[in-house]
């Protein structure tokens, strides 16, 4: 059997970093109210002029380095974002530009948090069945051009940055010692789409428009549905919960981070956490998490890690690999 195996990842943040403290001096807040209620700390915020290409680019370099690779080997790159450059073209094609890449083809996807998992399911896909060899996922946000700072109850969660792996073919044998992406599970329900959304858009107000969300019901669903999805992924792979070595999980909320790990029964320990350092990052949250964990030597190879994430729309899903 054809596998994904991940063989090398990376990561870029901008270098302006707002803490609790700052955020209070411009919003009815303070940082005591934030880390009770996020867990937060502070978070990477673009400074004018810098754009989602910007911070993917740097993910991407920093991946094809750690994967030992150029991009002239890459045969497609898939970039998750929800705040692209331009409405079009895709922020992957400015990407795929500026790596000097010529062959193959570049596209987005968007599924807002969720995005790098579908993603890597994509590009999973596209490996087994042989459309491509070598693939560079990315999961790229600037968040922030879309908070309303005036809202104390969004533009505290949220910051910017972008987070990238690279996916290559190799034959396993096609059971669980395989290393790669051993399954990808991918959920969607439209109904939810007024409790988490922004409220612009090119065919509607023809504005880039704010988000806007309703917190509690955001987490009763997001602990539930990312609950679920690592429920389906573990089934999938016919492995109990207890074989999991790692959790990578969406860092939206510690709130979320923490009643998800009850609802399974997890060891805290084994749940990868970002979120005090970078905020909610969207599409970038799972690649920032996992290579931090990659980076500090938790992640190590053979490991088995399960990522899941949830995002307007609602999406949700999860993807099991074998380190």
């Amino acid at each position: 059997m054809i596998r994904a195996r991940v063989i090398g990842c990376g990561a870029f943040l901008p270098s302006n970093i707002v803490t609790n403290g700052d955020l209070a001096a411009r919003v009815d807040t303070s940082d005591e109210w934030i880390r009770d209620r996020t867990g937060i700390h502070q978070r990477h915020i673009a400074v004018d002029g810098e754009k989602t290409s910007d911070l993917a680019l740097g993910a991407a370099q920093q991946a094809l380095m750690d994967a030992g690779i150029a991009a002239g080997v890459l045969d497609m790159i898939i970039c998750a974002t929800t705040t692209p450059d331009e409405s079009f073209p895709a922020t992957a094609t400015v990407v795929q530009a500026r790596l000097g890449m010529t062959r193959g083809a570049a596209f987005d996807v968007q599924a807002v948090c969720s995005g790098f998992i579908y993603a890597l399911s994509v590009a999973d896909s596209m490996i087994r069945t042989g459309s491509a060899r070598t693939v560079l996922v990315i999961g790229a946000e600037t968040m922030s051009r879309l908070l309303d700072w005036n809202d104390r109850a969004t533009c505290v969660l949220f910051g910017d940055g972008a987070g990238a792996a690279v996916l290559q073919a190799y034959d396993g044998k096609g059971d669980n010692s395989d290393r790669g992406v051993l399954n990808t599970k991918l959920f969607s329900d439209g109904r939810l789409h007024d409790l988490l959304y922004v409220d612009g858009g090119v065919s509607s107000t023809q504005t880039v428009g704010k988000l806007r969300m309703q917190g509690k019901e955001v987490f009763k669903h997001a602990v539930t549905n990312i609950s679920a999805a690592v429920h389906a992924s573990v089934e999938a792979a016919g492995i109990p919960l207890s074989d999991i070595d790692w959790f990578v999980p969406h860092q939206a909320n510690q709130r979320i981070l923490d009643g998800t790990a009850r609802k399974l029964g997890l060891d805290p320990a084994k749940v990868v956490t970002t979120v005090a350092l970078h905020g909610n990052t969207s599409a970038a949250s799972v690649p920032l998490a996992l290579v931090t964990a990659v980076r500090d030597g938790r992640i190590k190879r053979g490991d088995l890690v399960l990522l899941e994430a949830m995002g307007g729309g609602f999406t949700w899903g999860s993807a099991l690999i074998r380190w």
